[in-house]
């Protein structure tokens, strides 16, 4: 899940308004494939371990439910076309997922798995194709069921900012209000800034800005590569293709940043204009677009 990550934490981040009187406390680790950074601005010693080892466990916690390369709930319901009992966060991210659905028009979906998987194998991807449909997922309280034979979920393009919004949860609990969290996705918390810069799938920085109490996420369709073609990892469930080379979103949440950044890669200015207005408080830090020479268009400085 450490794919289509382009958000590079600048140097700058650790020289911060105020940092030279306040220590930043680092943690480093893994969660869902992908390197995690949680960074603590002000707290004694003994509050950030106490936050640092209640995020692990919490990435764990997440991990067991969402990851695709273990024996999660996700996993099983992959395998076995339904889920009994689900956990409100299960049902609480299919909820998320439902809503981004509709606000793109369809363009965020996560019965895209079968294609993925297909494409990435160099397998038959009409048969995949056939297979995806958000529609045909149903859940309640008591059962997710996929009613499609074949069906299979990803929640990789929103699990990364979930992970993050858990996060800055457990942050609360433990009474930090100063802190960056990286977990692929990037959620602030507090009044001053964290320098952040937006890159490329080339690394070629695009644009720079301070992330304050938002959330921050960042796709680009040709970073990762999958597949005997070399084809994008980001999927057009209607058929298309990528309209951007990269997209950077800002949110409230880093869940909806990042459903968002991986949706609208597929989508022209006026269905993301459309989006956004669905999904107030959303915007647009970066619209890259993919002939090679041509500059950001950069709808916020």
């Amino acid at each position: 899940m450490n794919r289509r990550r382009f958000l590079a934490l600048t140097a700058a981040a650790l020289a911060a308004p105020g940092a030279a009187s306040a220590a930043v406390r680092e943690w480093r680790g893994q969660a869902m494939g992908a390197d995690v950074t949680l960074r603590v601005r002000g707290a004694p010693p003994a509050q950030a371990r106490a936050f640092f080892a209640g995020a692990m466990r919490e990435l764990a916690h997440v991990e067991s439910q969402f990851s695709l390369h273990s024996d999660s709930d996700l996993a099983r319901l992959n395998r076995l076309g339904h889920l009994r009992f689900p956990s409100v966060a299960m049902q609480d991210l299919l909820a998320l997922s439902d809503r981004l659905h509709r606000a793109t028009g369809g363009a965020f979906d996560p019965t895209v798995q079968p294609l993925w998987l297909a494409r990435a194998r160099g397998g038959d991807e009409a048969a995949a194709r056939a297979l995806i449909g958000w529609r045909h997922v149903e859940w309640d309280a008591r059962e997710i069921r996929l009613t499609r034979r074949g069906m299979a979920l990803t929640l990789n393009g929103i699990a990364q900012g979930w992970a993050a919004d858990r996060l800055a949860g457990v942050a609360a609990r433990h009474g930090l209000t100063d802190l960056l969290i990286d977990s692929g996705e990037f959620r602030a918390l507090g009044p001053r800034g964290w320098p952040l810069g937006i890159a490329d799938a080339q690394g070629r920085v695009l644009h720079r800005l301070e992330l304050r109490s938002r959330a921050l996420a960042t796709s680009s369709p040709l970073g990762t590569r999958i597949g005997p073609q070399d084809a994008p990892h980001i999927i057009d469930p209607a058929g298309g293709g990528a309209v951007w080379d990269t997209v950077s979103v800002s949110a409230p949440h880093a869940a909806l940043a990042d459903g968002l950044s991986t949706a609208l890669c597929t989508l022209p200015r006026a269905r993301i204009d459309a989006a956004l207005a669905a999904l107030p408080g959303c915007r647009v830090e970066t619209l890259h677009p993919p002939q090679h020479g041509i500059s950001a268009d950069i709808t916020n400085r």
